[in-house]
């Protein structure tokens, strides 16, 4: 009985700590940060928000958060309160491509953004968009 879980010992931590094939190890890490295939495309936004609304905003921008996310081709979506400016927001989007923003744009949850700045929710909203270099 020592001897069979002395064997198996061995066995599981000789695979446990064998290399991994080159092959292998170069496909899944041939792409450096700045040599992507396909970079991402970012969203930020800067959006300041009415006081006296910011109970509606965040009761929508959690709808639409989790929605984004569960969209495909949506890597992330965060939102970030500023820390000096309660009514302060970001919201960080990450996409795969620009098919996945074109399909986001077609989500409710996406045209309950715009229907919340159009009602006057907002006092500013600015949003960029950028590509994706150092990301991980």
């Amino acid at each position: 009985v020592v001897r069979r879980v002395a064997n198996f010992i061995v066995a599981v931590t000789t695979s446990a700590f064998s290399p991994i094939s080159t092959s292998t190890h170069l496909q899944h890490n041939s792409r450096s940060s700045t040599q992507l295939f396909s970079m991402p495309i970012c969203i930020v936004v800067e959006a300041e928000i009415k006081e006296d609304r910011m109970d509606d905003f965040l009761d929508m921008i959690e709808k639409n958060a989790v929605g984004s996310r569960a969209e495909p081709g949506c890597i992330r979506f965060d939102v970030l309160q500023a820390a000096d400016q309660e009514n302060k927001f970001f919201f960080y989007e990450v996409y795969e491509d620009a098919a996945a923003i074109d399909f986001h744009k077609t989500q409710p949850h996406y045209a309950a953004w715009g229907t919340f700045k159009e009602s006057g929710g907002t006092l500013s909203s600015v949003s960029k968009k950028a590509s994706g270099k150092f990301m991980t």
